[in-house]
């Protein structure tokens, strides 16, 4: 249970793109988010509140591969009761390519009940090659790293969330379906979406016009039919990440925004 509520939150937290000297870094035009932003979100089984999280665009630039990026970081842990039995505390973040938006760095400390775990993850996209480090769990070295060849623009989960805030969903019909390529601890994965149109959502943030996505997930034990998992995202300029809601047979878990602030637009698709 901790795993999903866990995944989804990263999942709504959810190419190789940039110029003529440097083609590997092609350039993606976007204008959704800035340095500074703060997302804020519930985690919710049922009608019960069992988590928090809350995703920040870190406000100062750095520099990571002699490249200009953005330092995104993502605090997710369990509150209430089911802290007692069931304790997360995790931070997963990124160094982000501001102009391609595509990682150089990422990086997870994780801390669910007794299970941690530590790992560096080291993008290099000039040969497409992964190195991933993971901490001993019993003296917090880190361990030889691991070496992945890698197709050209891979993203980790950070780099993915802010390239689908900036796809252009105006020109897409009901039902088309897009990719994004991505690496998650030692496999690659091709994350296929469906554009489901526009919509209305409610929010701990409020009631907002959205935009509906679902991943398309394969036949399995744990997620209830077709569309099991959706999710919307703001229908104006930012498109923050709304909420994700994941049916289930064991029952339905949500993540939805709850507060945002230092957003690069004004939040016009907020209904009054």
């Amino acid at each position: 249970m901790k795993r999903i509520v866990y995944f989804l939150g990263i999942f709504l937290l959810c190419g190789s793109f940039i110029t003529n000297e440097e083609p590997l870094y092609v350039p993606i035009d976007y204008d959704n988010f800035q340095r500074g932003e703060k997302l804020e979100f519930k985690v919710n089984f049922g009608i019960f509140s069992i988590g928090e999280a809350e995703m920040v665009i870190d406000p100062k630039s750095y520099k990571v591969n002699h490249r200009p990026c953005y330092k995104i970081d993502v605090y997710g842990r369990t509150s209430g009761m089911v802290d007692w039995v069931a304790n997360v505390n995790d931070h997963w973040g990124a160094y982000v390519d501001s102009a391609a938006l595509i990682p150089h760095i990422s990086y997870r400390k994780i801390r669910e009940g007794n299970y941690k775990k530590d790992e560096v993850v080291r993008f290099d996209h000039r040969v497409n090659l992964i190195e991933a480090k993971v901490a001993d769990k019993k003296t917090g070295q880190f361990k030889e790293p691991k070496v992945y060849v890698a197709p050209e623009g891979v993203r980790d989960m950070m780099a993915g969330t802010m390239y689908l805030r900036t796809v252009d969903f105006s020109k897409m019909k009901v039902g088309e379906k897009f990719m994004i390529n991505g690496f998650f601890e030692d496999s690659f994965y091709d994350l296929e979406l469906i554009y489901r149109g526009k919509d209305k959502v409610k929010t701990k943030a409020g009631k907002f016009h959205a935009i509906k996505l679902a991943p398309v997930i394969p036949e399995n034990e744990l997620f209830d039919g077709e569309d099991s998992i959706v999710a919307w995202v703001t229908d104006d300029k930012n498109k923050l990440p709304l909420k994700i809601q994941a049916k289930m047979f064991i029952g339905n878990v949500s993540v939805e925004l709850s507060d945002y602030t230092q957003t690069k637009h004004p939040v016009t698709s907020k209904i009054k």
